[in-house]
């Protein structure tokens, strides 16, 4: 089967409200490909302001986290259910920055793609090797810990709708690429692995997505990869060259 492309743009901490609103107007036109599903994952604060902007667009919106409970004494804290009443379609779960920075394990981030899924949100669930677990020989073994962690308790329906992010932790930022072989390599495996876990049609329908320092200059080459349906892009996300990597068919 053919599997819809989709390519997010994970803005991190960048773009105050203002700023957000004429990033999406200097984009509007340049990231219009009826082939491709587009995503503005973006910081919490310009969630509303964006969602108004991309209405009568292409573009979805989506948040860069959220937490697992409904509400309550959390402190800084956003919840599925906020999302969704202000437009938000997709949540980023389990970012490496997020792991790293501050500390989110297994156990939390499926709690909060347990959440995701009830709430109606599509989580892009995120996943990735340091380069010490690279050199070390133990991409695969990792990774597959991740996502069995990360996916304990969702049913194969749930996974079909599910975007998985790889994200080599030592190609985020850093101006590195894994070479198209070497993303095609992983997202492969993580697609043989989540036809183990679940079957061979949850396999065919998740769709994995290569995020670490794609721009418009490699793009094309890593979405011909078969098992590669997207990207998951930060700094080139900020500029016009998001419109060039959305348009990588053209």
């Amino acid at each position: 089967m053919s599997r819809r492309k989709i390519i997010a743009g994970n803005w991190k901490m960048n773009k105050t409200p203002s700023e957000a609103v004429a990033l999406v107007d200097e984009l509007k036109d340049l990231v219009v490909n009826d082939a491709v599903d587009v995503v503005y994952c973006v910081p919490a604060i310009d969630i509303v302001p964006v969602v108004e902007r991309v209405k009568g667009t292409n573009v979805s919106v989506g948040a860069e986290n959220m937490y697992f409970e409904e509400s309550g004494a959390y402190t800084g804290e956003i919840s599925a259910a906020m999302l969704v009443d202000a437009g938000v379609k997709y949540v980023i779960i389990g970012h490496s920055e997020r792991r790293d920075y501050f500390k989110e394990d297994d156990e939390l981030l499926n709690k909060k793609v347990k959440k995701a899924f009830e709430a109606g949100l599509t989580p892009i669930l995120c996943c990735g090797e340091s380069l010490q677990q690279r050199e070390d020989g133990v991409t695969t073994e990792w990774i597959r810990s991740q996502i069995k962690a990360d996916l304990d308790g969702i049913t194969a329906d749930q996974v079909k709708t599910l975007v998985i992010a790889y994200e080599p932790i030592w190609a985020i930022g850093t101006g590195k690429t894994a070479t198209s072989d070497q993303a095609e390599e992983v997202c492969k495996d993580i697609r043989d692995y989540i036809c183990e876990l679940y079957d061979a049609d949850t396999a065919e329908k998740v769709r994995i997505q290569y995020g670490g320092s794609m721009n418009a200059g490699n793009a094309k080459e890593l979405l011909a990869k078969p098992n590669i349906d997207g990207g998951l892009i930060g700094g080139a996300s900020l500029k016009a060259d998001f419109g060039q990597i959305v348009n990588y068919d053209k």
